[in-house]
Order: structure tokens, then C-alpha cells, then sequence
């Protein structure tokens, strides 16, 4: 009965009739689509990539493996970098950085492609990565780790982005599940006004003699004097001497919509941690059309997420499914109470940030600190809020919505998890009245019902959240393991 409680105790909450009136979606004409025709819906949200061939079929079902867009090529870097540095769209900034001590850096399409294409051409010549091959990515939150990423994706290989929090154990149990042969890091990170020696920690990771590595790339990013070996004979390269003298041009390799795109672990109930792996038409169409829709998108928009990229958030709405848009991404290396605890509110302000995407957790800890942060900085350019993680609780919604949105940001409760791929559950932000504490309706395309113990769907009370349709996002396995997907 509490959900139920809940629900009739809590207000709607309606978006403002000037962002109704602007929104890219402010009816049922995508819900109605879905409602139509499931897979010509989600063929048209397809469409909107640029595909190299087009697909035979758009879904095969054999539980439970699903593929789609069956037989089409495309490549997920050319659809988010190349297609609009050849466009109006090749002077604007793509990727706008600060690092924790204030440095910034910015990229515009032309230039990211430029960096990309010359990464992507060392990791095929240098380091001798083919398609298919595993690439492990353990490095802060600095442009080279969303130029790496997406570097992997021009060629074909497979990335595998680690935490950089994580430890050497845990590096280590990833690199020999998903057998890589490079290893990009970083000299260091930042992290309240100390440094994580990243470099240090993937030496002990990769220093024994049946390592798969053979070619580690260090970013030199704080300037620490890092001397790595090997047990292996792995090459050990430098990322600006490796890349300086590359060409800024690329050809792509032409990926099947099912081929893998990349891998991310989740720690299993077993310890032992899981490959989750998504492949590159179904999660990109999926990505470019969930952060259009979700976070009403606009050309002008500064958009932020703040998760890393080492999470699934960070791969969907930091990298591939902004970039895909040809949105400008603002991205922060740090925490968010140094030097001070209104970092975040003072970079929103500072950088006319428009869209903002967090976690309840986080917003906690805002909310704890205090209504005094937020109040000494102009947060008048946001016009969105987004939250992601775990559910948010009214009180920190309410707080999030008064005083960071003041009462004008419609706020996104988002639900979905690592093996989704994106969002599952959420309000459309022109369309659809907001409950704090209550994400939602599923996106249109996505089949939801909440069940009982037997399958039957239960109007009242509680169940099991259940997603009943297959949608193109949907994990494709367990790197290595099958059986345990099955199961």
C-alpha cells in the first residue's frame, strides 16, 4: 500500500507552458507511434544514424539473444564525431573541460576528430589493434579518456573502460577476463587536491609474466615523472609522442549493428566481476535517441553529466549518446566539494550550463551542506535536471528542484541499469507531469509492467518491475560466459 500512498499524497507538478511550448516533444505522438507499430518505431528511431548499408531485418528474437538491425553497417565514432566535423557543426565545441585545479581545455568537432583519428591510427599501426581486440581504458576523467573511447570505436576495437578508483586487483581481473592488448592510462588523477597514481596502480596490475597486455599508453596529465616496465616485453609508449605525428585523417572500419562496441564490468553477486556487452546499432540508436528525447536536447544547449565515463551513464550520456547528437558536453575531473562545496554551482554559472544530470546521492550531499552554496552563484541558465543511480527520495527532489531549478527546471527521475544500456523509465520533460519520488512511464519503445510471482501483471501494491518486449539497447551477454547470461 505505500506505493499507493505515496502516489495520492504527491502533487503533480506540471512543466511551464514556455518549455511545453519549446520542447521537442509535448504530446503522445511518440507513444502512440510505439503503440502502432513497435519495430517500425524503433526502424525510424534508427534512421536518424548514418548507416553505411542498411539493414535485411530489423529483429531476431531467440530468447535470450536478440539481435537487430540485422546485417546493417555503421560505425559509432563516425556518428558521433566525423558526421559533424563535415558539417555546420565541425566549429563547435564538442567537449569543454576543467580539471580539479581549474585547468580548461576545449575541443571543437573538427578539432576532436583530429585527436581521435590520430589515436586511432597509433593503436592500428603502433600497437597493432585490430577489429575485435580488447582495449582496457583506466584513467581520470580527462579528454583523453572520451578521445580514447571513442579512438577504439573508429577502428573496431572493443573498449573496456576501468574506473579510476578502482584497485590494482580489480584492474587486473578485468584486463585477463576480457584478454586485452593495450592498456591506455595516466601518470595520475586529481581527487580533492590529491593525486591518484594511476600509472603506479596499472604497474601492479599488468607486472607478471602471462599478462595479455603488449602496449601500455601513459597520458602525461599532472606532470609526475612515472617510469613503467614490463614482464612481458609489452612496448610502452608515451600518448603525446605516440600520437603528434599521426595523421588527422581515418578511415573508419565499417561495423555490423551486432558486432560488440564495448565492454563494461559490474562487481556480480559471485565477486567475480561480469562483462556486460552492448554492440553498436541497437545501443547507439537507443543512446541518440533517449538523450534527444529525455533531456529535450537543443543545438544550444551546455549539456552535463557528471558521472565518469568508468559507469554506463557515462558511456550513454557523457560520451556516445550526446555526442551522437552533436551536443556540447561540459566534463569536470574532480569532486564536487573542492576547493569548496559550491564547485559544481560555481562551474554552472561560470559556463552558462543549461542541462544538468546527477545522482540522488550527490544531491544529497548538496542538500546536507546547505541552501547557502548554490545561492552565492547565478544558476539562471539551467533548464533541465536529470537524476540517475538509485531511486531519489521526494525530500532531495523537492530540494533539487526548488532551490538548484528554482521551481522552472522540469526534473528527469531516470530508471535503468548497466545491462539496459539507457533509459528505461522517466518522464518527458514537455509532455508529462513529475511526482517527487516517482520516476515515471516507460519511454516510448519500451515495454514495462509490474508482475507477480507468477507473471500476471498487478494493478495495485507491489512486484517485480518487469521489462516485457526487447528493445535495441538490451545487453547482448556476459564477455566469456555464456551460460551464466542464460541463467
Amino acid at each position: 500500500m505505500e506505493i499507493e500512498i505515496l502516489d495520492e499524497q504527491t502533487s503533480p507538478i506540471y512543466p511551464s507552458e514556455t518549455f511545453q511550448r519549446n520542447a521537442i516533444i509535448s504530446d503522445d505522438s511518440l507513444s502512440q507511434e510505439a503503440s502502432a507499430d513497435r519495430l517500425k518505431f524503433w526502424e525510424s528511431r534508427a534512421d536518424e544514424l548514418h548507416w553505411f548499408k542498411r539493414w535485411d531485418s530489423v529483429f531476431e528474437w531467440n530468447r535470450p539473444y536478440s539481435k537487430w538491425f540485422i546485417n546493417g553497417t555503421l560505425n559509432a565514432t563516425y556518428n558521433c564525431v566525423d558526421i559533424h566535423a563535415e558539417s555546420y557543426r565541425a566549429s563547435k565545441q564538442a567537449i569543454i573541460w576543467e580539471g580539479e585545479n581549474g585547468d580548461k581545455r576545449t575541443f571543437t568537432y573538427r578539432e576532436l576528430a583530429e585527436k581521435v583519428n590520430q589515436l586511432a591510427h597509433a593503436l592500428r599501426s603502433k600497437c597493432m589493434v585490430q577489429k575485435g581486440d580488447r582495449v582496457t581504458l583506466y584513467l581520470p576523467l580527462i579528454p583523453e579518456l572520451i578521445i580514447a573511447v571513442l579512438a577504439c570505436a573508429k577502428i573496431g576495437a572493443i573498449h573496456s573502460v576501468v574506473f579510476g578508483g578502482f584497485s590494482s586487483q580489480s584492474l587486473k581481473d578485468r584486463i585477463e577476463d576480457s584478454q586485452s592488448t593495450v592498456l591506455i592510462t595516466a601518470d595520475g588523477g586529481r581527487r580533492r587536491g590529491t593525486v591518484v597514481p594511476l600509472a603506479s596502480i596499472a604497474q601492479e596490475a599488468i607486472a607478471y609474466e602471462d599478462s595479455p597486455i603488449r602496449s601500455v599508453i601513459t597520458v602525461d596529465h599532472l606532470g609526475l615523472d612515472v617510469t613503467l616496465s614490463s614482464h612481458n616485453d609489452a612496448k610502452i609508449f608515451d600518448y603525446e609522442t605516440l600520437t603528434k605525428n599521426e595523421s588527422t585523417q581515418c578511415k573508419c572500419e565499417h561495423m555490423d549493428s551486432e558486432d560488440p562496441l564495448f565492454i563494461l564490468y559490474t562487481s556480480g553477486t559471485t565477486g567475480k566481476p561480469k562483462g556486460i556487452i552492448h554492440t553498436t546499432g541497437g545501443y547507439l540508436t537507443h543512446a541518440k535517441y533517449s538523450t534527444s528525447t529525455v533531456f529535450d536536447l537543443k543545438d544550444d544547449d551546455i549539456y552535463w553529466c557528471t558521472a565518469d565515463v568508468g559507469w554506463i551513464t557515462g558511456h550513454t550520456y557523457l560520451v556516445y549518446g550526446p555526442l551522437s547528437n552533436g551536443a556540447t558536453c561540459f566534463v569536470y575531473e574532480g569532486a564536487p566539494d573542492y576547493p569548496d562545496k559550491d564547485r559544481f554551482w560555481a562551474m554552472i554559472a561560470s559556463y552558462h550550463i543549461t542541462i544538468m544530470y546527477t545522482a540522488p546521492t550527490a544531491i544529497r550531499a548538496f542538500m546536507k551542506w546547505g541552501d547557502d552554496y548554490p545561492q552565492r552563484h547565478d544558476l539562471s541558465s539551467l533548464r533541465l535536471l536529470g537524476t540517475v543511480g538509485e531511486p531519489i527520495n521526494p525530500e532531495a527532489w523537492e530540494w533539487y528542484y526548488t532551490v538548484i531549478g528554482s521551481s522552472k527546471c522540469p526534473v528527469v527521475d531516470t530508471w535503468w541499469q548497466t545491462e539496459t544500456g539507457g533509459i528505461m523509465i522517466t518522464t518527458l520533460p514537455g509532455r508529462d507531469h513529475m511526482k517527487p519520488g516517482i520516476a515515471g512511464k516507460p519511454l516510448p519503445g519500451i515495454e514495462a509492467q509490474v508482475l507477480d510471482d507468477n507473471g500476471n501483471i498487478q494493478k495495485t501494491g507491489g512486484g517485480y518491475l518487469s521489462l516485457t518486449e526487447p528493445w535495441p539497447s538490451m545487453l547482448r551477454g556476459i564477455w566469456g560466459d555464456s551460460e551464466r547470461y542464460e541463467e
